[in-house]
């Protein structure tokens, strides 16, 4: 399973050939997640064209399914938080629940930033964005 991140489906909303195809090839299941909709709907409702926005995200999502945290994810969570806050390498919330998600479920993180999710020991990622 591949996990898009909030940057990389920016850029698939943006229209980057690159990730689009890089996405249409992969033959692995590719999904995000709930954090990653949630801040895309953040997105489009503080843009200039809210409705707009919010009706490409819409499309996007109907394309793409949104996994849910579970109680795996949530430990975790926990666990790598704790981790990174005794080592001084605090990652934002949302990151550290995207990269939850993808650890508990074994899967690849897709995202352009790849350097900030390597704080998260065991973590896979994949850069579609800067091959």
């Amino acid at each position: 399973m591949r996990i898009l991140d909030t940057d990389t489906c920016i850029e698939i909303l943006r229209g980057n050939r690159t990730v689009i195809e890089r996405r249409a090839a992969v033959l692995d299941v590719v999904v995000t997640t709930w954090v990653t909709a949630a801040e895309l709907y953040f997105g489009a409702a503080v843009s200039k064209a809210p409705d707009g926005n919010r009706t490409v995200v819409d499309d996007f999502l109907q394309s793409t399914a949104a996994i849910d945290m579970d109680f795996r994810a949530a430990r975790t969570f926990g666990e790598i938080k704790a981790l990174l806050q005794r080592r001084g390498e605090m990652v934002p919330d949302a990151d550290l629940l995207i990269g939850a998600i993808a650890l508990a479920r074994a899967a690849t993180l897709i995202t352009g930033n790849s350097r900030h999710f390597a704080r998260m020991p065991g973590l896979q990622c994949e850069d579609w964005i800067h091959p």
